[in-house]
């Protein structure tokens, strides 16, 4: 199995929420990770690629794993900082 998913990074758990409910209202998800994440995905709007399982730190691969495709709708800690993931595919 592999999926695929975009993120934005931040170290600011209040920052992530807020980023999640300007998302949650419509916000450009590639924008905001353009602007915000500190994630060198951040260039391609947060876009990670495909990745299979142990590609991705614990938290992050069970998020994306058991979600379906769409926003998470929850802030992801991970010892990197807070995450907001779109999980875009399944294979």
């Amino acid at each position: 199995m592999e999926w695929r998913a975009s993120h934005i990074l931040v170290k600011d758990r209040k920052l992530a929420e807020e980023l999640m409910k300007r998302l949650k209202r419509g916000a450009n998800f590639s924008a905001l990770a353009k602007e915000y994440s500190t994630c060198p995905s951040k260039s391609k709007g947060g876009d990670l690629g495909w990745f299979g399982p142990g590609k991705m730190v614990k938290e992050f691969e069970q998020a994306v794993s058991s979600a379906p495709n769409r926003l998470i709708p929850r802030v992801i800690r991970t010892q990197f900082g807070y995450h907001i993931i779109r999980k875009t595919g399944q294979r």
